[in-house]
C-alpha cells in the first residue's frame, strides 16, 4: 500500500541534518558551510543545521566534497531530539 501524500507543511519547514565528516574542522569553516554548527566528536566533526530543501542539502554535500573532506554520514535530526 503506498504511503499517503505528505502534507504541504512538510515541505515548508526546513529540515535539520547532521553531517559527520572525518577530522576536526575549526570554527572558521562555519561561515563557508552556510552557518552550520560545528561540534567536535571523537575525531570527527558534526555539521548540524537546517536546510531549506533537498537542493540545499546537496549543495552542502558538494561543498564537503569540493573541500576534500571525508564524508562519514548524513542523518536527519528528529524534531523531538532538538527539544
Amino acid at each position: 500500500m503506498p504511503n499517503p501524500p505528505a502534507s504541504q507543511s512538510d515541505f515548508t519547514e526546513p529540515l535539520t541534518y547532521q553531517v559527520r565528516v572525518k577530522g576536526h574542522l575549526d570554527t572558521e569553516w562555519a561561515d563557508w558551510l552556510g552557518g552550520l554548527t560545528l561540534t567536535l566528536d571523537e575525531g570527527d566533526t558534526l555539521l548540524t543545521g537546517p536546510t531549506l530543501d533537498q537542493a540545499a542539502l546537496h549543495g552542502l554535500l558538494k561543498k564537503v566534497r569540493d573541500a576534500g573532506l571525508t564524508l562519514i554520514s548524513v542523518n536527519p535530526v528528529d524534531k523531538t531530539d532538538k527539544e
